[in-house]
């Protein structure tokens, strides 16, 4: 009775799969909002200020992060808590493939928040002429927390591992 209900446990690590394989689509939708900021702008591209290009690029980047965060998450999950990869190696394999565990994994997150954060923030300040000082403000706090939360994880994780 023990055996079968460890094994059925066990088993349902596979219902995580479906999370993940569902996070593709958010990389899809993703994909399908930068591309119409891209071609949205480009019609517009010689008559806009400069600080609207860098607003735009910024959105750009911060998608292209999110993105990139979107695929960590999505393949280091599965490989962590569901069932490795299994690719062959003709296939361009990524180099942190198997190699984030959930602390690392972690980590990464925190720093992907701080630098999507700090992009925004930067928009933010970009625009502060249209935005309450108070509302400002309380950007700044939020990114700070990101910060420090994300810097008292790195020590946290840097503590346990020596």
């Amino acid at each position: 009775m023990e055996k079968m209900f460890e094994n059925t446990m066990y088993a349902t690590r596979w219902l995580l799969a479906p999370i993940y394989f569902g996070l593709s689509f958010a990389l899809l939708a993703l994909g399908v909002k930068f591309f119409a900021e891209v071609i949205h702008t480009l019609p517009m591209i010689l008559s806009m200020s400069e600080m609207d290009l860098i607003l735009v690029v910024l959105s750009l980047v911060d998608i292209s992060l999110v993105g990139g965060l979107i695929v960590m998450v999505m393949f280091s999950g599965y490989e962590n808590f569901v069932s490795q990869l299994d690719l062959d190696e003709s296939n361009d394999k990524l180099s942190w493939l198997g190699k984030l565990d959930t602390s690392s994994l972690k980590n990464k997150v925190a720093a992907s928040i701080v630098a999507i954060s700090s992009i925004h923030l930067l928009k933010i300040f970009m625009n502060a002429h249209e935005i309450a000082n108070d509302k400002i403000l309380w950007y700044v706090v939020l990114h700070m927390t990101f910060v420090i939360s994300a810097f008292v994880m790195g020590l946290l994780d840097t503590m346990t591992r020596k």
